[in-house]
């Protein structure tokens, strides 16, 4: 047992497991490359005012979660607790904006940090892949990463995943809401750090998972109700485009996002046999995110996927990921010289794009066997002094057991013609 176990409420990622996570990753940004997303990859961590401005000063992951560190020089930073806000101060930073083709089309991979309870489904460290289009106001694109992220799940095999979609409203309409609201919750028995929470931002309080805060606002009144003539004709633009598209969706008009920046569109993925922590993805559309990191007007859309979670709801579906083995090929060598001569076949297997391996340690024919059988190889190279003074291999076929000898220049096309 190691002196050192990872942190509390974090993970490793270790083999076979971990050939799951790359797949999801690989499959929810697969879409977004599809339709036109470059990648993008910021640090770890940034300016803790990037996220007090852009999530918001009164959200949790601000007051609460935020991972923050003062350097030597006495910056204030803070390990990343999302990525929107990452990626567009990166694409402000790098004047994409500026280049033509709006909007600007960037998908992302990475870890992020928040400090917060310890649970299942919720980690202190943990895995997303997102995806932003910057720089346009259109419906279109609101529907475009609603799909994108169904098709996503839908080519992972989920299928007990909802939709749920709401409009949070603009500058013009959400003011009139946000007092409706606040009148509202003033009226009702909360906490000190509620109430003022309402008093900051008042959707933030129709977030709060309590079941004794949830009981109390079965009447609040809905932001739906107060959307203008605009809010309402680009919102129902959004749903004919997805339902045109065969996306099924749930109307929720209590959905709101845990950040500030959120406006319009708003969307979650949740999955009912996660518990609780029933969210796997979500995201909306955030039209005033760039001004409030300084930057110029720059109406934009996005998503995040957690990684981790899909990972869950697979496991909860009961649904395998066709996962290629890790090793086709397996080869064992009998003496030095026949070790001299299959790492050499090894090399030229690999070479040419041939997942290949090799029994290391100078085991016997007994425990390399077992080696190759553990590898999950189609195929197994075998020789020893007599194959080699023959000329020869011997490549055997994992699956039927059969097994015919090959010259050792030939080895490569054989191992090409089982492979298929």
């Amino acid at each position: 047992m190691s002196t050192f176990q990872a942190p509390k409420g974090t993970y490793d990622l270790i083999p076979p497991r971990s050939a799951v996570f790359l797949a999801v990753r690989d499959a929810i940004s697969t879409q977004a490359r599809n339709a036109g997303y470059g990648y993008v990859e910021t640090p770890g961590f940034e300016d803790v005012n990037l996220f007090a401005r852009g999530v918001g000063e009164s959200t949790d992951i601000v007051t609460k979660e935020m991972y923050t560190l003062t350097t030597k020089g006495g910056d204030q930073l803070a390990l990343r607790p999302e990525g929107t806000a990452s990626v567009l101060r990166a694409a402000l930073q790098a004047n994409l904006h500026k280049q033509g083709n709006l909007p600007v089309k960037l998908w992302y991979s990475g870890s992020y940090y928040r400090y917060e309870r310890a649970q299942a489904g919720r980690y202190r460290h943990f895995s997303q892949v997102g995806a932003e289009a910057i720089g346009a106001e259109d419906p279109a694109l609101d529907a475009e990463l609603i799909i994108l992220a169904d098709q996503a799940y839908r080519s992972l095999g989920l299928r007990q995943y909802r939709i749920l979609l709401n409009s949070l409203g603009d500058k013009e309409c959400r003011p009139v809401y946000r007092e409706a609201l606040q009148t509202f919750l003033r009226g009702l028995d909360l906490d000190e750090e509620t109430l003022r929470r309402a008093e900051i931002n008042p959707l933030r309080v129709l977030d709060d998972k309590r079941a004794d805060v949830q009981k109390q606002l079965v009447d609040a009144p809905l932001l739906r109700d107060y959307l203008c003539d605009a809010c309402k004709a680009y919102h129902e633009q959004v749903r004919e485009l997805i339902t045109a598209a065969g996306v099924v969706f749930e109307d929720d008009p209590k959905l709101v996002r845990g950040l500030d920046y959120y406006t319009r569109t708003t969307f979650e993925f949740v999955h009912d046999g996660l518990g609780s922590q029933s969210a796997v993805g979500g995201g909306g559309r955030y039209d005033g995110l760039s001004e409030m990191i300084g930057g110029p007007s720059l109406p934009s859309v996005g998503w995040a996927l957690g990684v981790d979670r899909t990972v869950l709801a697979l496991e909860a579906e009961g649904v395998e990921l066709d996962l290629p083995a890790a090793t086709s090929v397996f080869a064992v060598a009998i003496g030095e010289e026949a070790r001299r001569v299959l790492f050499g076949k090894v090399t030229e297997l690999r070479r040419a794009g041939i997942a290949a391996d090799f029994s290391f340690g100078g085991k016997g024919l007994k425990g390399a066997m077992k080696d190759a059988n553990r590898s999950g190889a189609r195929i197994a190279l075998v020789a020893g002094e007599r194959d080699l003074a023959e000329g020869v291999v011997q490549v055997k076929d994992m699956g039927s057991g059969e097994q015919r000898a090959v010259a050792l220049d030939g080895v490569l096309d054989a191992v090409r013609d089982l492979l298929g």
